[in-house]
């Protein structure tokens, strides 16, 4: 080949190699000119003081990204029964992953459970769910993430508009690049996936450098689900859930009816749900459903079970979130 048709061949490909990288930045186009960047630009001056001039550069720089809209839009799977959806979570990856990560961080769970009472287990199994442990906390830049949802997906706009505000206030306040976080396709950031208002209400200086951070600090993660928990109303010491063993008569109405606990255990029995497992007839209670292979199951959810429930609004989650920090306990040898 001669030095001319090289040095052609050397020009075409890096002219098409351009295209491909101009192309690319043409399919993901900033919000600078969008509507609704604008007003939230004005928003942010007039309500936080934010710099016009700074705000309008980051809303150019926030990149619409086409697979955010695409995955937020999915249809959700059909919903798995509990004993697949069990599987999912508690394999012996994730049960062994739960013993490495408390003999590494031993003395920060054990300081959380000392000042919030939320077991240490069940801060691990959180983590674990959330992200594996830290292995996959997301990789879409949570800028990007936040302004395609509010500014491109009219059903939750003022859902992410919010967290967009939040998520701006929080990195002014701790003094970070808000170009640099990486996060969750919704924006949900860190070892135990916040988003930036939850940030902002429940992270926690754990380990008191003067920071909040959740992405490479265990100590201010494990504080700050332990702080989530505490402050959505967790009871050291109580159960989360016990087994209901239903009458034949019992008034099946009641089963699944809510997340929140809108009964007493003394009135679930009552209805025809008893339990064998030593717990006062005046704790807030559910009653809820899981479907086995051998069958369905009855359980009865208490106060604890609903506050794993305010962390995802979901009865499988929650229940997952319990069964793996048990199994974390057993395969750890204990809890000391």
């Amino acid at each position: 080949m001669s030095t001319g048709a090289v040095v052609l061949k050397w020009t075409t490909g890096l002219l098409a190699g351009m295209g491909l990288m101009l192309a690319a930045c043409a399919q993901e186009p900033g919000h600078g000119d969008n509507v609704h960047a604008k007003a939230f630009v004005d928003y942010m001056v007039e309500t936080h003081d934010f710099d016009r001039e700074e705000l309008n550069d980051l809303m150019r720089e926030a990149k619409l990204k086409e697979s955010i809209l695409k995955a937020i839009k999915r249809p959700a799977e059909k919903a798995k029964p509990w004993y697949e959806y069990r599987k999912i979570f508690l394999t012996p990856q994730s049960i062994a992953g739960g013993v490495d990560f408390w003999d590494k961080n031993a003395k920060a769970l054990a300081a959380a459970e000392k000042k919030y009472g939320v077991p240490a287990e069940m801060i691990v199994a959180i983590i674990g769910i959330e992200t594996r442990y830290g292995g996959n906390m997301g990789g879409y830049r949570v800028l990007d993430a936040l302004a395609t949802l509010a500014f491109n997906y009219p059903r939750r706009s003022a859902f992410f508009t919010k967290e967009l505000e939040n998520y701006l206030l929080l990195t002014r306040d701790q003094g970070m690049d808000p170009t640099e976080l990486k996060g969750s396709y919704a924006g949900a950031m860190g070892f135990g996936q916040f988003m930036p208002s939850s940030y902002r209400a429940y992270a926690v200086d754990f380990n008191g450098d003067g920071s909040v951070d959740i992405w490479t600090n265990t100590e201010d993660a494990i504080g700050s689900v332990a702080n989530y928990f505490a402050e959505h109303g967790w009871k050291a010491g109580e159960p989360v859930v016990v087994l209901a063993n239903p009458r034949p008569n019992a008034d099946m109405t009641v089963v699944n009816d809510s997340l929140d606990p809108n009964w007493t255990v003394g009135e679930l029995a009552e209805k025809g749900f008893p339990t064998t497992a030593q717990v006062s007839p005046e704790m807030a209670a559910s009653v809820f459903s899981l479907q086995t292979e051998q069958g369905k199951q009855y359980w009865i959810g208490l106060n604890n079970f609903y506050v794993i429930t305010r962390y995802n609004r979901s009865r499988l989650y929650s229940m997952a979130a319990y069964d793996l920090a048990q199994e974390i306990v057993k395969a750890r040898g204990g809890r000391s």
